[in-house]
């Protein structure tokens, strides 16, 4: 059956709705209920049943069901982590390294390294980064707002570029909500890496200011008040958010316990990946290998908790299930794009996307505005991941039906999802960064605004040449 303009109506409804609400939740779960109410011919009683079993039928698919669990184990691996000591055990065998570091540059540079290290999670790095580097940048009259704007370019964008945690669930079930075929999903996700302009700009365009001191429009001025006065904000503007470190409870610090199960985690994906793939772990099998990651990253850290005497074996298991709780929200904006993306299939909102789309304009700018939309939309809800959940069910199955470069469109899409992450105020690691950093939320806007849009502009420039070259 052909839908036509309806068929547009739910994901349009949803970009509207996460645009007005700043809820990806609600604006997802109205979209989902207007599918599904298009679906079932306006009958009210059908499309709310159908609403409903929309989301049982989400875990039909095995794809989408381990990349749930993936998420929630990734939960318990960092909460029993900090709780066994392992992230105040490795703060403070970085702090014993403070003797080296003796100029701003070298704080810059610290800073920027302990970003690139702590890749599981982008809250996780904001906040152990800007914990153990501030007593570095503080003491080396670091402004707050350079502080803030390095801890955050090596969280989020890093997480996308290096994603051996529950960022390669996810991203992967993006891929696949958006009709990616799950046996190439691993493939598609791998090439789509250098394509993520954005994200790579972030990482080491921070790098290139770190190490040559670019420091240009607000961010210079900042540095001038520092070197000049001493003060590390703009008086009357010190942040009033508390720091956000972690309680890491009784646990002795201890630096192994994030190491080794870090180490365990990324060595049993490499290595199911390439055993799944016959010796080429861009041919594996995506999936399993987090899976497996995740389990035996678990059991190791459970083992370890038990043989420290640190809790009992039931008490490791009770850890695990609040560990998981910390990852529902996450767990749900995926579970509800999951769905929307089904809907969005069964509707035929690609094809006929693709069809108005080709009249307009050239398929070649579909990257671009693949950027530009997604970029619109994080940064008005502060969200990567509700903004990928949108799009990616939007985005994909235009570029497979009009046979355009997949992971170009892929890099776009998540890319423009990390820009508004990145950069918008209301981002839960904008937030985190300027907590562990002491700077004003504004004032890290504000500073950082000019260099994020550069690396936005020349984003969206080599995706429109590469858009006609691909």
């Amino acid at each position: 059956m052909q839908f036509g303009f309806w068929s547009v109506v739910p994901p349009l409804l949803t970009i509207v709705l996460a645009l007005v609400t700043k809820n990806v939740f609600i604006s997802l779960i109205l979209g989902i209920f207007t599918g599904c109410m298009i679906l079932s011919g306006g009958a009210v009683f059908e499309g709310v049943n159908a609403t409903f079993y929309s989301f049982i039928h989400t875990f039909e698919s095995n794809g989408n069901t381990i990349t749930l669990v993936s998420f929630l184990l990734i939960g318990a691996l960092i909460y029993l982590i900090e709780k066994s000591g392992g992230i105040e055990g490795f703060t403070e065998v970085m702090i014993k390294k403070r003797a080296l570091i003796k100029s701003k540059r070298g704080a810059n540079l610290f800073t920027w390294l302990l970003g690139i290290i702590i890749f599981t999670s982008g809250s996780l790095s904001c906040m152990v980064t800007g914990s153990v580097s501030r007593p570095f940048n503080d003491a080396l009259k670091v402004p707050h707002e350079k502080s803030a704007f390095i801890i955050h370019a090596t969280s989020t964008p890093w997480c996308v570029l290096f994603p051996l945690s529950g960022w390669l669930a996810s991203l992967i079930g993006y891929l696949t909500a958006g009709g990616v075929a799950e046996e190439e999903a691993i493939s598609v996700l791998l090439k789509s890496i250098p394509l993520n302009f954005y994200c790579i700009l972030a990482v080491f365009g921070t790098l290139a200011v770190s190490l040559f001191n670019l420091n240009f429009g607000p961010m210079r001025r900042a540095e001038k008040r520092a070197e000049e006065t001493g003060a590390l904000d703009e008086p009357g503007h010190e942040s009033t958010l508390s720091e956000s470190g972690g309680a890491i409870g009784g646990a002795k610090p201890r630096a192994k316990n994030m190491l080794i199960p870090m180490a365990a985690l990324i060595v049993t994906i490499l290595a199911v990946l390439t055993i799944t793939g016959n010796g080429n772990p861009t041919q594996g099998a995506g999936m399993q290998s987090l899976l497996w990651g995740c389990i035996v990253a678990v059991l190791t850290i459970s083992v370890m908790c038990v043989a420290e005497k640190l809790f009992t074996v039931d008490g490791v298991i009770s850890e695990m299930f609040r560990g998981m709780g910390t990852m529902l929200p996450v767990a749900g904006i995926l579970l509800f794009g999951f769905t929307m993306g089904a809907l969005v299939k069964e509707l035929d909102t690609g094809n006929y996307l693709t069809s108005v789309f080709m009249g307009l304009l050239s398929p070649a700018l579909l990257p671009a505005l693949s950027f530009l939309l997604c970029m619109l939309l994080s940064f008005s809800t502060g969200t990567s991941m509700g903004t990928m959940a949108i799009m990616s069910v939007i985005c994909f199955p235009m570029a497979i039906s009009m046979d355009i470069s997949i992971p170009l469109v892929a890099g776009a899409v998540f890319g423009g999802s990390i820009f508004g992450d990145h950069c918008s105020p209301i981002s839960d690691t904008t937030i985190m960064s300027c907590a562990t950093s002491g700077c004003d939320i504004i004032d890290h806007v504000k500073t950082q605004m000019p260099y994020v849009l550069c690396m936005a502009g020349v984003s969206l420039v080599l995706y429109v040449i590469l858009g006609f070259a691909m």
